[in-house]
């Protein structure tokens, strides 16, 4: 249709009056029907993301759209709410909408774009109602008196010459506000491309309008208001991008997202659990004749707890990715590998295989995982452990293959193994596991837990200097159990912590009790956790209890183990806490870890326990020997004490005497005994 205006508007095709108020009438209605859509638009959809753009985009269209309609009233001269129109207000309604709209376009797309609530909504629309229904009263009332004659360019030229230009440096201020609000953007947002070639058609409308007189019929004139239907078209667009398609697109990625988050693990990038029981159930097709054999293993990163405490969280996320790329990278065609929980991953075997092919490619697997990781320009070395459960055999569902192969790691954890499959009397173990782990739970409240006490000795003058604290347990239906059995269950389940506290209470209550009694002081050892060790606030709770119980500082002595200080800078600062308390510290099994020696010069620590293993066989074995002779000389020269666990015979006492060790604990000298023969037998002998 435009280019038979412009065809016509070049003079060779004569139109008749009526048909160019025809064409105008229709124009007109168009933009007005067009307004009032892209009204509806912004103002229904995606109301929950009602941004501020969409909003008054939408209210400036249908005060826009009202105007078209009044515009359209006055080429025919049609009455509108008692309102005489014609092409004099007819005109007037023109530029006013062109006003509006160029001023419009700018305001809203020249300010950063927001979310808007709900209630900010009803008020702007509630006054652009108010506004719209003062503007008609208003010109229903001084229709007689408004200077509508400013409008007619032909008596007021100098209307045109402020007017023209002013109107169109508006639409092309908007255009550059869109062009510089997206320069950042690449590529270009579609509804912001749109909005432009709306305003670049406004421009030429406009331009088109202004060329001869608009109270007039004419062609260029017609051809202005089909311009505006054009542009009119490319706001709808626009709006439509802006109110429909981006707001669904977004939608779309956020659930996407949202879909690959539930179904993904947001460190390593892996599929996670429920991932992984969607992909074992379409293998397994449980009662189906298409179910095939397929295996599940579990494999777990020994001592990750140990990492990650001693190294930080940091060193821990990296040594998760590194082990997921790796189990990735070596797993074969239709392999899959998962992220189970904290220090787990799952790996899926599907069939045809027999279970020996399925047992042998899961431990080849296995052994091919490089253990060497650097983190944080260090080198360490890991060990992985697996357990394996295979469908139908082991179990006949998910959830049974699942927590089956999880039990076969835990047991290989607890067995020193590196491979194992599950079997029968795993299940029964571990279900004796989770009732001693509830047993544990109640055995604080019902004091089924009590200290013995073991002395050490100064191997110069054979005289008793000190204690260390053992917790024991006397279950009501096992009997007395070993802290090998219910020492490890209670740092994995975390109880080791309310556990810890109450033996540092009661170790120092006893102390303190035998100092009231009269018998001479010494110092009470108590072993520190790793959980315990990471706490915050440790040293505010030891000198709670020191408080409570009345026991001076001096006289306890807190053990910690070397893997405790693999984060310097932490176990630095929690070690100096505690110092500035008064406490005694030690390392504890020292030599079976990774101590740096610059960094142990830096530890205010007082005394190195050399571990039983190396004096065990200090006569049988010349290197457990130089070891030991190797750490009493460094404790000297670093101005520690050296005390030495595990003494069982006389040859061992005498030549840890040659080495200048300076303390003894062990079976030689007495094993660890209740507090009631602690006090008899040796605290008495100390009192004589």
């Amino acid at each position: 249709m435009l280019g038979a205006i412009a065809y016509a508007a070049a003079g060779e095709t004569p139109v008749s009056a009526e048909a160019l108020r025809t064409l105008q009438l229709v124009a007109g209605l168009f933009c007005g029907a067009v307004s009032f859509t892209i009204f509806a638009q912004g103002w229904i959809m995606f109301t929950d993301k009602l941004s501020r753009q969409r909003l008054y985009s939408a209210l400036l269209f249908s005060i826009l759209g009202i105007l078209d309609v009044l515009h359209a009233a006055g080429i025919y001269g049609i009455k509108l709410f008692g309102l005489e129109t014609g092409f004099r207000l007819s005109n007037a309604f023109l530029i006013i909408s062109h006003m509006l709209c160029a001023a419009g376009m700018l305001l809203i797309f020249s300010t950063p774009d927001r979310q808007i609530s709900g209630k900010h909504k009803i008020s702007v629309f509630a006054g652009t109602v108010l506004f719209t229904v003062a503007g008609i009263a208003w010109l229903y009332t001084y229709q007689q008196v408004l200077p509508f004659s400013l409008f007619e360019f032909q008596e007021h030229p100098a209307g045109k010459i402020v007017l023209w230009p002013g109107i169109l440096l508006l639409y092309a201020a908007g255009i550059f506000a869109m062009l510089y609000r997206n320069r950042k953007e690449r590529p270009t947002p579609t509804s912001a491309l749109t909005v432009i070639r709306a305003l670049l058609f406004m421009m030429m409308g406009f331009t088109l309008l202004m060329a001869g007189d608009p109270a007039e019929l004419s062609l260029i004139h017609t051809l202005g208001k089909w311009y505006m239907v054009v542009s009119y078209y490319f706001v709808l667009k626009g709006v439509y991008y802006l109110t429909i398609d981006e707001p669904f697109r977004s939608q779309r990625d956020v659930e996407a997202r949202m879909k690959h988050m539930a179904y993904h693990d947001e460190l390593t990038g892996l599929p996670n659990l429920r991932r992984m029981k969607e992909t074992l159930g379409k293998f397994l097709s449980a009662g189906k004749e298409d179910a095939v054999r397929t295996g599940i293993a579990v494999i777990n990163i020994d001592r990750f707890k140990a990492i990650n405490d001693s190294l930080g969280y940091s060193a821990g996320d990296k040594l998760l990715m590194e082990v997921g790329e790796r189990l990735s990278g070596l797993c074969t065609e239709g392999e899959k590998v998962y992220r189970m929980g904290e220090d787990e991953f799952a790996v899926i075997f599907p069939g045809p295989r027999g279970n020996a092919e399925m047992e042998s490619c899961a431990e080849e697997l296995l052994v091919s995982v490089n253990p060497s990781v650097m983190i944080d320009d260090t080198e360490y070395h890991i060990s992985l452990r697996m357990g394996l459960s295979i469908f139908p055999d082991d179990g006949a569902s998910v959830d049974q293959l699942i927590q089956y192969a999880d039990m076969a790691v835990h047991h290989a954890k607890e067995h020193d193994l590196i491979f194992i499959r599950y079997n029968e009397g795993m299940k029964k173990r571990t279900q004796s596991r989770v009732e001693l782990e509830n047993d544990m739970r109640k055995a604080l409240e019902r004091d089924e837990f009590f200290l013995e006490f073991q002395p050490q000795f100064s191997l110069a003058s054979g005289k008793m200097v000190g204690m260390e604290a053992l917790v024991r347990w006397n279950h009501p239906k096992r009997g007395l159990l070993p802290p090998n059995e219910f020492i490890p269950l209670a740092e994995d389940s975390g109880l080791i912590v309310p556990l810890g506290e109450w033996v540092l209470k009661t170790a120092c209550q006893h102390n303190r009790d035998w100092q009231l009694q009269g018998y001479e002081p010494v110092t009470v050892s108590v072993n520190l956790s790793m959980r315990q060790f990471r706490q915050y606030n440790l040293a505010d709770k030891v000198d709670a209890i020191l408080k409570e119980v009345g026991l001076a500082a001096k006289y306890l002595e807190l053990e910690v183990t070397e893997s405790m200080t693999f984060d310097i800078d932490t176990a630095l600062n929690q070690l100096q806490s505690l110092k500035r308390l008064g406490v005694h510290i030690s390392i504890d099994d020292f030599g079976t870890g990774y101590s740096s020696l610059n960094y142990l010069k830096n530890l205010p620590i007082d005394r190195l326990k050399i571990d039983r293993s190396f004096v065990k066989e200090v006569m049988l074995d010349g290197n457990d020997a130089a070891i030991v002779s190797t750490i009493t000389t460094m404790a000297h020269h670093l101005k520690l004490k050296v005390t030495a666990e595990g003494v069982e015979s006389e040859e061992q006492l005498e030549f840890l005497k040659g080495q200048n060790c300076h303390e003894g604990q062990g079976y030689l000298f007495s094993k660890p005994v209740p507090a009631r023969v602690l006090e008899s037998e040796f605290l008495n002998r100390l009192a004589g």
